[in-house]
């Protein structure tokens, strides 16, 4: 079946509203009826503004890059996407073609 991939990126410490961002668009998506949603910690990583951020003993909590995941079909990819426009996030994602189905 063919459908979407949406990941978004982010910091595990950035909030919305006084929720942490990754369960907020968890929850976004489970309201629209996305199919399932994982989040991921990365171990280390930068982004746009070329901070590196590594998971060491010295290194404070909520600085590591997290990523939210969705797959689902194309039309609620976009429902998505229009749904989180309006409250300005500033979040980089990306969307590709993905080939999905259960065994």
């Amino acid at each position: 079946m063919q459908n979407v991939t949406l990941k978004f990126y982010l910091s595990e410490k950035q909030r919305h509203n006084g929720t942490l961002v990754y369960e907020w668009l968890l929850e976004q998506g489970r309201k629209l009826g996305a199919p399932g949603g994982s989040a991921y910690r990365a171990v280390a990583g930068f982004g746009r503004h070329g901070h590196m951020h590594e998971e060491t003993f010295f290194e404070l909590a909520g600085e590591l890059p997290l990523q939210v995941e969705f797959v689902l079909d194309a039309a609620l990819a976009d429902k998505l996407l229009e749904s989180l426009r309006p409250h300005k996030l500033n979040l980089f994602y990306l969307r590709h073609a993905v080939e999905a189905g259960v065994v």
